[in-house]
């Protein structure tokens, strides 16, 4: 086959390309607005003018997920876990080794360089694979068995119970965590309080800007609930792996260097994107049941209005009675006038129901 006829089988496919430079991995331009809108045929070709004669690669991630086998050695123990592998799309590698393709439909399979714990590459999410005819040194890619026999990923890769976007699954093993004894990662504790702002930081593609502060909360929050040090890392070291730009080693040791208690209002204010209204955690919506005992105990206090019983409940619950909230925040969540939230304090502060000291400035 001649390259047209090569590009054209991987557009046919539904795979988007890149172009690599000549002779080399490296990518020949940014890449990345192509995971999420494919090359055309004519785009393509024009590569090999602007580029003089490039490689080309083939992203991995929702059409194609590609196992990397470097150490042939490692194949026995591949196929015991992965029966029949040999039989898919398999490319050979320069190294010498083994591009084994699958198709993959849509799922959210995040890359990892220790699938089922044997130190093998599983190419997905946010990565590409050097693709026939490239050529390095000398060494053209080929296909041993064609494109025509790609199989689909095996359902060992995808679970079920996959978090999506991540590797964890429920009473299995997690591509990407090494285990002490076969010990297998569980989901995170949630110690009984459905913390929903851990699961939307799971079930988020973390981005520049909040993919920081997002992984910082997500491993103090698990801490909170009561999941060993251990096991937090891991969950979070899982959840930046699936990411399209991960953090670095050394950033990630970072986000583990400090622990943090983390209230409600704290989670909110760094992470926008967090929906309260969506937790069970202390209070739904914003607002405790009358049956609460919260609540009850508020009701039966003399001599508060409205405004004021709807201040102390927040300072109790949302602000989880931290030391003086700001104005403007208790403005925000309860969505009052700022003037009508002042004077709620000021009546709260004459009641002695909050501290004397707080707020010098309504004096």
């Amino acid at each position: 086959m001649n390259r047209t006829e090569f590009i054209q089988k991987y557009l046919d496919k539904g795979f988007s390309l890149i172009p690599l430079k000549n002779n080399s991995k490296v990518p020949a331009i940014k890449w990345k607005r192509y995971q999420y809108k494919r090359a055309n045929l004519e785009e393509i070709l024009t590569w090999y003018v602007t580029f003089g004669e490039p490689n080309i690669a083939i992203l991995t991630g929702n059409k194609l997920v590609v196992i990397d086998l470097d150490d042939i050695e490692k194949m026995p123990e591949l196929l015991k876990i992965l029966p029949g592998i040999d039989k898919t799309t398999r490319v050979k590698t320069k190294r010498p080794g083994y591009h084994f393709y699958f198709s993959n439909n849509e799922h959210k399979i995040g890359s990892t360089k220790n699938l089922f714990g044997l130190g093998i590459e599983l190419k997905a999410r946010g990565n590409y694979v050097v693709a026939p005819p490239s050529k390095i040194d000398n060494f053209t890619y080929n296909f041993e068995v064609p494109l025509s026999k790609i199989k689909p990923l095996p359902g060992k890769i995808i679970n079920g119970s996959l978090l999506p976007g991540m590797g964890i699954k429920e009473g299995k093993q997690a591509p990407g965590v090494e285990y002490k004894k076969r010990r297998a990662l569980s989901l995170p504790r949630y110690n009984g309080l459905d913390r929903y702002c851990m699961k939307q930081i799971l079930d988020r593609e973390l981005r520049l800007g909040g993919r920081d502060n997002s992984l910082f909360i997500l491993y103090n929050l698990l801490l909170q609930n009561k999941n060993r040090s251990d096991h937090a890392k891991q969950i979070t070291i899982l959840k930046n792996n699936s990411l399209l730009r991960p953090l670095t080693d050394q950033e990630l040791k970072k986000v583990f260097r400090k622990r943090y208690k983390l209230k409600c209002s704290k989670v909110r204010e760094t992470l926008p994107y967090i929906e309260c209204d969506k937790c069970s955690f202390r209070f739904k919506g914003g607002v405790l049941g009358m049956g609460n005992i919260i609540v009850k105990n508020i009701m039966k206090i003399p001599g508060l209005d409205t405004k004021e019983k709807a201040i102390l409940l927040l300072l109790g619950t949302v602000f989880e009675g931290e030391e003086e909230p700001s104005i403007y925040q208790i403005s925000k969540i309860s969505k009052m006038d700022k003037r009508i939230v002042q004077k709620a304090i000021k009546g709260l502060r004459e009641k002695r129901l909050i501290k004397k000291t707080w707020y010098p400035s309504l004096d």
